[in-house]
């Protein structure tokens, strides 16, 4: 079975990631996807026998209104999103804004994003350069620009879009990747 059809079948298996495409479903923000460490969670949790999921620190949806870019943005579609699902720590991010405060956050200006599919290119991690979208039959629309393939052999590798080495080894640290899922691969560059 290949790797996008194993994503789908863990997706559609998981009461909780559901849910939760359900819910950023009907609030419909523009040009959304949901990714990132909800779905690592879901994928390595299932390659290591878990049976208890590993519950995402935040969920991440992103979405592209070019016609809005102010801050209020962001936290007007997480209070939608609240309103409806409410025991989720969302964290929903305007990809047409970045631009504007990524300096300021993180030390280095990045030029304006066209789409949330392109969005998805600059994530920390190959493996988690991947997002869904659930469709309104409820099938899947998924974004994976670097391929299924090292989220589903459990490669973590650095993608250079932005992150740093440093910021890269932080990240390892922080989320406790080895620690969660020890037969993870950890490539360095």
């Amino acid at each position: 079975m290949d790797y996008e059809t194993q994503l789908r079948q863990l997706i559609w298996q998981s009461d909780q990631v559901m849910a939760i495409l359900r819910t950023v479903r009907q609030c419909e923000p523009p040009d959304w996807l949901v990714g990132a460490g909800l779905l690592r969670n879901l994928v390595w949790d299932h390659l290591h026998g878990y049976r208890q999921p590993t519950p995402p620190r935040d969920v991440d949806v992103v979405f592209f209104d070019a016609a809005n870019l102010s801050p209020e943005r962001d936290e007007e579609v997480t209070a939608q999103l609240t309103a409806v699902l409410p025991n989720v720590e969302w964290e929903a991010t305007n990809q047409a804004a970045v631009h504007l405060w990524y300096a300021e956050k993180f030390g280095k200006a990045v030029p304006p994003l066209t789409s949330s599919a392109e969005a998805i290119t600059t994530w920390p991690e190959t493996a988690t350069c991947t997002a869904v979208r659930l469709l309104p039959d409820d099938s899947l629309h998924i974004v994976a620009p670097f391929g299924l393939e090292d989220l589903f052999q459990m490669i973590l590798r650095r993608n250079p879009a932005r992150v740093t080495q440093a910021q890269f080894q932080q990240r390892l640290r922080d989320k406790q990747i080895l620690q969660k899922w020890p037969n993870v691969c950890v490539i360095e560059d």
